[in-house]
């Protein structure tokens, strides 16, 4: 199949090489469970200035068995007493995702979410998305990736936790349906170090799959989502939070609403910074080269007919005159007039064939 530069959804929005980094915050499960502070989440990502938000879907009888559902479940971050109710806590149902959705779309954002069932699959199906997420813990999981790749919808699919041999697999079953895939490359630490983050993998990714690549970051900063924006990424997507000190094992590697705002500042002045891909020398550098620049200047005062040698020159600014780059060519020169301490050297001053001064003075 022949691979296009970015993806195209079904409101015409483009996600690839040569369009605006689209960033996303992450809801996740941050929302605590609470209706209220979802629409908060939204909002307030909105003010930020993303493209969009992502919640995550769970059926928790298809994705747990009894005894995970069972399984004891304490300490500071828990919501429940096992972890089915502690999951359960902090799920949406379906009709309060369609709100959210209409939320988003109504303040300009893209809406989504990743399934990590069947069953939420078809929920958020049913909600009209436009975008698919597929998390990296189900990078290898074969039914539902079928299923997804099955819809024929955009797939934005992370690779946490995955060898380039799974995530070969992944991108061959996306591709047996349809190239409209955007990987994400990813570490699924919460917090990521640093060290682990491995900006340059980004590249590998796209050298070896030739299609669009972003960044999901889990770090507790911004500067390395930033830095992807300069190695290409075409995705950030990133955690958020209202409140890092909120009970929850993602909130301290989330970003608080003026954190994403600056993210989002951020993103935006690199990309206009990577506009420009040829060396160009711009008016305001000629100015400031005016100013700041030396031209050759006389070290002392000198006669008509004198040849000049190197003690009689010097360099001072601005730049007035002939600049130092000639410093070889006006050495041996015949001065055609007198000459005063610290006068700036010009080309008619100098005894040379007019040609040689005309081609000298147009590169000075």
């Amino acid at each position: 199949m022949a691979n296009s530069p970015y993806v195209t959804t079904r409101s015409g929005l483009r996600i690839g090489q040569g369009q605006p980094c689209f960033i996303v915050a992450e809801v996740g499960n941050n929302h605590q469970g609470e209706m209220d502070h979802a629409r908060r989440m939204v909002e307030e990502a909105a003010k930020a200035g993303v493209q969009a938000v992502k919640f995550q879907k769970r059926h928790l009888e298809s994705l747990l068995t009894r005894s995970g559902r069972e399984a004891p479940y304490g300490g500071a971050n828990s919501f429940g007493p096992t972890y089915g109710a502690h999951r359960l806590a902090l799920e949406l149902e379906a009709s309060q995702m369609a709100e959210l959705k209409a939320l988003a779309e109504s303040l300009g954002l893209v809406f989504f979410a990743s399934a990590w069932d069947e069953v939420s699959l078809d929920e958020m199906l049913a909600l009209d998305v436009e975008l698919l997420k597929v998390c990296s813990a189900d990078l290898v999981n074969v039914p539902l990736m079928r299923r997804v790749a099955a819809t024929r919808l955009p797939v934005i699919l992370s690779t946490g936790m995955s060898s380039l041999e799974e995530i070969d697999a992944a991108v061959a079953l996306i591709r047996s349906y349809h190239d409209d895939l955007v990987l994400l490359h990813c570490n699924s630490s919460y917090p990521c170090l640093e060290e682990q983050i491995g900006l340059p993998v980004m590249d590998a990714l796209r050298e070896r799959y030739n299609l669009p690549v972003g960044y999901s970051g889990h770090e507790r900063g911004l500067a390395p989502s930033v830095a992807s924006v300069a190695l290409g990424a075409c995705v950030i997507e990133r955690h958020f939070t209202l409140d890092k000190g909120q009970t929850g094992t993602d909130h301290k590697a989330s970003l608080e609403p003026d954190e994403l705002a600056l993210l989002v500042r951020m993103v935006r002045e690199v990309e206009q910074a990577m506009v420009l891909k040829g060396k160009k020398v711009f008016p305001e550098e000629l100015a400031a080269a005016k100013k700041l620049r030396k031209c050759l200047v006389f070290s002392r005062d000198l006669p008509a007919g004198h040849v000049l040698t190197s003690a009689d020159l010097t360099t001072r600014s601005p730049l007035d005159g002939i600049s130092p780059a000639h410093w070889d060519e006006v050495l041996g020169a015949v001065l055609l007039r007198p000459v005063k301490h610290e006068e700036p050297l010009q080309w008619e001053t100098l005894g040379i064939s007019g040609a040689a001064a005309r081609a000298a003075s147009s590169s000075t």
